[in-house]
């Protein structure tokens, strides 16, 4: 069953998604969910390649699409001044440098677009966002609650988005703004694949997963969906793991 039929499809009607990071995967998901749930969306990508490929999608038909670096402040001031309604924001625009960001200066690229992006974006949608009283999701991950030998700039930019989301809920409830975040456990997108197809280092992973199997990005998605619904109305600064059980053990 798909995940959006859990939901009214009219849940969305007459609002305003923004989703950055939401050509692909994790992201791509809950921008279709939003728009099978009446949202009208627009999803960023980091460049005009991602942008071309995820519009020429006929399965992405109905989500506008648009280029954004979100460490461009500018930019980002411009795409958010765009829109005359704004009643939720995603952030996953993220980035992962494997080995290498071990490097400084790597280290503070995926920084700067991982956590310091997010905030960037979050800014810049306040104001809208005060006006719709609207919510905020955010991407975080299971590398929020751990640590990664090889990714130390992911992780700490995880760690970083999930006391963002605790902070700003606190900063902006008075504003009538929710904030929230997800994290995935072991999801199955073009980030992962290169685990999903060597057994030896998918083993470990699924062994410890209760539910014994990699989750699906639309799954992310049912999460985000219900984070930025009525029905988590009273629900602001959770972090809502979205893992098979991988935290449970």
């Amino acid at each position: 069953m798909p995940i959006t039929d859990a939901f009214s499809p009219h849940l969305f009607n007459g609002q305003t998604a923004l989703i950055t990071g939401g050509t692909s995967g994790i992201g791509l998901a809950c921008a279709k969910a939003f728009r099978d749930l009446g949202a009208n969306v627009t999803a960023t990508g980091a460049s005009e390649a991602e942008r071309m490929r995820a519009a020429d999608d006929e399965t992405n038909a109905g989500i506008s699409f648009a280029v954004l670096d979100v460490r461009d402040g500018p930019s980002v001031d411009h795409l958010v001044t765009q829109f005359n309604r704004l009643d939720i924001l995603l952030n996953a625009a993220g980035v992962i440098r494997r080995d290498l960001e071990h490097d400084p200066e790597v280290f503070a690229d995926v920084i700067t677009v991982n956590l310091t992006g997010a905030m960037r974006v979050c800014s810049a949608a306040k104001a809208r966002l005060c006006e719709t009283k609207g919510s905020v999701v955010n991407i975080a991950s299971m590398l929020t609650f751990f640590g990664g030998p090889r990714v130390p700039a992911y992780s700490a930019s995880k760690g970083g988005v999930g006391q963002l989301t605790k902070s700003l809920a606190a900063a902006w409830a008075a504003d009538g703004i929710r904030v929230n975040a997800v994290a995935p456990g072991w999801i199955a997108t073009p980030l992962t694949q290169a685990l999903q197809d060597d057994p030896e280092r998918s083993a470990p992973i699924l062994s410890r997963t209760p539910m014994g199997r990699w989750g699906t990005p639309e799954e992310v998605a049912g999460g985000a969906v219900f984070l930025a619904s009525p029905a988590a109305r009273f629900v602001t600064g959770a972090i809502l793991a979205i893992d098979g059980g991988y935290l449970t053990v």
